[in-house]
This record gives C-alpha cells, structure tokens and sequence, in this order.
C-alpha cells in the first residue's frame, strides 16, 4: 500500500493537523524548493499503522520519504540537509536540488 505512495523522484511528507514539527519540515522543502507530496494521517488508523510499519517501528509525525528511503523526522532532515549524503540522496531518487544549501 504505502510502497506505490513513495515513487522514485518523489518526497512525501507524512503529517498530522496538530503537528509542529510537520509544518517546520514542509516549510524546510519548501525554502529549498523540493516539491513534496503531503499525506496527512489524522485520525486514519490503517494509514497511520501502514506507515509505522513501512518507517521501521517508527510511531511519529512528520516521516519524511525521499523516494523509497525513510529518513525520519524533521531534525532528521536538518541534519540530512547538512552532509553531502542529501544531495547524493536527492540525486539517486532523481530530485533536483534547486537551491544552495545553507
């Protein structure tokens, strides 16, 4: 199910309504112009049991998938951000980088 729901070239950002963190990492993509596919899973048991077991045992909001490779949460992202793994991520999954990295 969720497999199909995070194709190569693709980031999707797993949120909920009340989340924080969801909003810093869709705003992080966001100044980095990286398109993402937001799905929200409030209040969706099966969605949200799906995505735990896809992220590995993981029971928090936001997941953040580049392509098929879970990389966690939002502070996930910021670190991911920092080294030179993202950009070879990014470019494995077929995603552009737009912007320079801060």
């Amino acid at each position: 199910m969720l497999s199909q729901m995070h194709p190569k070239g693709q980031i999707t950002v797993y949120t909920t309504t009340y989340c924080p963190y969801c909003t810093f990492a869709k705003d992080f993509l966001t100044r980095k112009s990286l398109p993402f596919i937001e799905i929200d899973v409030t209040g969706d048991t099966s969605l949200r049991e799906a995505l735990v077991l896809k992220s590995g045992g993981r029971t928090t909001v936001p997941q953040i998938f580049i392509g098929e490779v879970s990389i966690g949460g939002y502070d996930d992202l910021v670190a991911l951000s920092k080294s030179p793994d993202f950009e070879k991520l990014l470019k494995s999954s077929g995603i552009t980088l737009k912007n320079v990295l801060d």
